[in-house]
This record gives C-alpha cells, sequence and structure tokens, in this order.
C-alpha cells in the first residue's frame, strides 16, 4: 500500500512546515506532528520500512554502519 507511505511523506512534510513557519512549540505544529507520527506507525504497521521510503546510500565510498 504505497499510499500509506506517501501519506506518511506527506504529513512529516506539513509538520516540518508548520514547524518552521511557527515554532516547534505552537499547538499547530504540535498536532501536526503527532499526525505524522500516527501516519508513520500505520505505515510501519502496514508492513513498510524506512528504506522502502529512504534507501540506504553510500556516503563517499564508506560502507554503511551496522
Amino acid at each position: 500500500m504505497p499510499h500509506l507511505i506517501q501519506a506518511a511523506r506527506a504529513a512529516q512534510q506539513r509538520a516540518a512546515r508548520a514547524a518552521l513557519a511557527v515554532g516547534s512549540h505552537h499547538p499547530l505544529a504540535r498536532v501536526l506532528l503527532a499526525a505524522a507520527a500516527m501516519a508513520a506507525a500505520a505505515a510501519w504497521e502496514a508492513g513498510h520500512r524506512v528504506t522502502d521510503l529512504h534507501p540506504s546510500r553510500q556516503h563517499h565510498g564508506r560502507p554503511p554502519r551496522a
């Protein structure tokens, strides 16, 4: 269900924009951050992992950390 990952990503972006605009302690930013966490948890429970959205990258030829 890619829509769960898309929803989680969109929620995170909205929360980040709100936190940047009004500050992370503003009630709106806190509500949006909570919504983003819930969307991420729903995607996780559905079987999606962080690597589905953020594949690992090689940085300057170093092996990835364990």
